[in-house]
């Protein structure tokens, strides 16, 4: 996987690319980003890369000129390239889309929005595809970019040291995760669930599925009209639901 930021801010991201797991991918070869400070790609000796709204408004907007300079030299270094702009706007991210962005052979450039926004002609004379991480509105498209990096790399093979995580995490199979515990048995009056110390690995997976399913109707029920679930499973889901509603009632 290729990713290449152009941003107004390289300190943003940097530091956590130089972290962790993408530390880690990078050093295996797995992944590979390049950080672009826009300013490099400003013609003028000021190194301008913003100016005042045609038509008038409050703040600044980032020129297309710039960006344009930036994105035509990473297509010459990378050849084929996909561009993202992290917006609000844009198609709503999730774990399909970090699959997809996971198994793409092309180069995914992340222009990042600074100030009153990003001029139109950027959106107009490129192929580029908004994409949003959520309905609220960030100082610029930095945070965003790195949170659709980390969720897409996870995804390469070999980024992660077990296979398994990635099919038992939240999203995987339109499920929640279940709840997790390690030592010690008891702390402040909590325990462990016993099943878990059982030994026992058919019915602990039983319960995990259960307790996926549970947590799954409580906190993101949507998901699970996507999840795949046998005739016993949805039963039991349905049962669950019954019961909830009857407690509150």
């Amino acid at each position: 996987m290729k990713c290449d930021i152009i941003t107004l801010f390289p300190e943003m991201v940097a530091p956590a690319l130089h972290e962790s797991m993408l530390k880690r991918a990078q050093e295996r070869r797995l992944l590979e980003i390049g950080i672009h400070q826009l300013r490099d790609y400003a013609a003028d000796k000021h190194h301008t890369t913003d100016d005042v709204p045609y038509g008038g408004g409050p703040g600044m907007v980032l020129k297309p000129d710039p960006i344009f300079a930036a994105v035509e030299k990473i297509r010459q270094e990378r050849g084929e390239i996909r561009i993202i702009m992290p917006s609000p706007q844009g198609a709503q991210f999730n774990q399909t889309m970090a699959s997809a962005f996971s198994k793409e052979e092309r180069s995914l450039i992340f222009i990042c929005g600074h100030y009153e926004g990003i001029d139109a002609r950027v959106r107009e004379g490129m192929s580029v595809e908004e994409v949003s991480i959520g309905d609220y509105i960030l100082t610029g498209g930095e945070l965003a970019a790195l949170v659709m990096i980390d969720a897409s790399a996870r995804l390469i093979p070999g980024v992660l040291g077990e296979p398994a995580s990635l099919e038992e995490e939240s999203f995987s199979s339109s499920l929640l995760e279940y709840p997790q515990y390690t030592r010690p048995v008891e702390f402040r009056g909590l325990r462990v669930p016993d099943i878990l110390l059982s030994g026992n690995h058919k019915t602990i997976r039983a319960w995990r599925k259960q307790q996926a399913l549970l947590n799954t109707l409580r906190k993101r029920p949507d998901l699970l009209a996507d999840a795949s679930l046998t005739e016993d499973e949805r039963e039991w889901v349905d049962q669950q639901h019954c019961d909830e509603i009857k407690s509150h009632s």
